[in-house]
């Protein structure tokens, strides 16, 4: 699938979920992210065109977020599904993300670990990978605290979507790492087989 079919079916979501989402100041909250990261993709693509693959995985990974951000997380009915049929203490949509973020993430930031430091191997870029998305789920954490201590708290609170769990921000890291891992593993394994091309 090409960038421009990926920036195409993640607009039609985002503009569809973006009509009366369940609290708008979250959905604000939830969408500075993608409000920087999505233009930032379609700026630099020139510059930076990432391979295919990574730009399907991003998009999948943006899709998630945004129906998190349309009914916050805590309350996207796939996970509320899961939570009644498996009789789980919460709603695991927001464990989901965070495990399919360290998994969709780890080849593209690859990518850029490969291009900005020629001559590394693949173990190298695998361990740089993984390292590098623990640092941004890090960031992300330390990102939802500082906003939660700034703003309304109803939204900060909503923002966090931890539902009680004082250990919401470690697992959260805990699952991105461990998707993380997984992802990096299987793209060695590919690249023993195959070498993976920059586009």
């Amino acid at each position: 699938m090409s960038p421009l079919a990926c920036l195409v079916i993640f607009a039609v979501v985002w503009l569809a979920l973006a009509i009366a989402p369940r609290y708008r100041e979250d959905w604000l909250l939830e969408n500075l992210p993608t409000f920087v990261f999505v233009p930032a993709l379609v700026w630099t693509h020139r510059r930076f065109r990432f391979s295919d693959r990574s730009y399907v995985r991003m998009t999948i990974f943006l899709l998630l977020h945004t129906i998190g951000s349309h009914y916050t997380y805590s309350e996207v009915p796939m996970g509320g599904w899961l939570q009644e049929g498996l009789g789980l203490s919460r709603n695991h949509y927001d464990r989901f993300v965070h495990l399919a973020f360290g998994f969709l993430f780890v080849r593209p930031v690859g990518e850029l670990i490969r291009r900005s430091t020629p001559g590394a191997g693949a173990v190298a870029i695998c361990v740089l990978s993984i390292a590098s998305v623990a640092a941004l789920s890090v960031g992300y954490e330390l990102l939802e605290w500082a906003t939660a201590a700034v703003v309304d708290p109803a939204a900060g609170t909503a923002f966090l979507g931890t539902q009680g769990d004082p250990w919401d921000a470690q697992k959260d890291m805990a699952l991105a790492v461990g998707g993380a891992l997984a992802a990096a593993l299987l793209d060695l394994a590919e690249a023993k087989r195959t070498p993976i091309e920059p586009r």
